[in-house]
């Protein structure tokens, strides 16, 4: 399975990552599980500075690793995994009404899937610092096509018995289902916290 040229990246020497990872956890923490569990979450983590000043820039990415550690144990991993998702989500339309552009929108949802998936691939690669900080991000094109994240803050140094990164996950797959096709799923087939090498989320859709 050869991976894409040109799709790798380190973020070792700044280590930060976009705030959305923070943001929108607080979001759903709050209207999930109320402001109390919200407060309470945050300041076991150590950013509860954040919810007097929500980051609009780019944030330590061991403050992301901090957080979403504090989730699963305090909230077990299952319910974790729900918020990362719902978290996600929140993320992936942030980034199409914010962050992508109506025309590159309108040209991926217009080419086969196989051509927008492999553009949309590119420009993740090509952002991936916002998201990876002190990891690395590869994408092999397959089949099947993955999204690789190496070291990345959501499973870095944690162990658990599933894999832990639904927040990438649901943002990958909004993505896909937004711009390649109604039908895309993400499945993280690979997970760090399991001992894996590198967090591996497989893309399929229907044709």
């Amino acid at each position: 399975m050869s991976a894409m040229a040109g799709q790798a990246w380190v973020g070792a020497a700044v280590a930060r990552i976009g705030p959305n990872a923070i943001t929108q956890v607080a979001a759903v923490l709050e209207r999930e599980l109320g402001a109390a569990a919200l407060v309470r979450l945050f300041e076991a983590a150590g950013l509860s500075a954040h919810l007097a000043r929500p980051p609009t820039g780019m944030v330590d990415d061991r403050e992301v690793e901090r957080l979403h550690r504090v989730l699963r144990a305090e909230l077990g991993v299952a319910q974790a995994r729900r918020i990362g998702r719902l978290a996600g989500e929140r993320t992936g339309a942030y980034l199409l009404a914010h962050r992508i552009p109506s025309a590159v929108q309108r040209l991926l949802r217009w080419l086969p899937a196989a051509w927008a998936a492999r553009l949309l691939v590119r420009a993740i690669g090509r952002h991936a610092w916002t998201f990876a900080g002190a990891g690395a991000f590869t994408a092999r094109v397959g089949p099947p096509l993955q999204l690789v994240i190496r070291h990345g803050p959501l499973a870095r140094g944690d162990r658990a018995d599933e894999p832990v990164c639904d927040f990438y996950a649901a943002t990958f797959a909004w993505l896909f289902r937004a711009l390649v096709h109604p039908n895309a799923t993400v499945v993280e087939v690979e997970c760090e916290a399991l001992g894996a090498p590198s967090c591996v989320f497989e893309l399929s859709w229907s044709r």
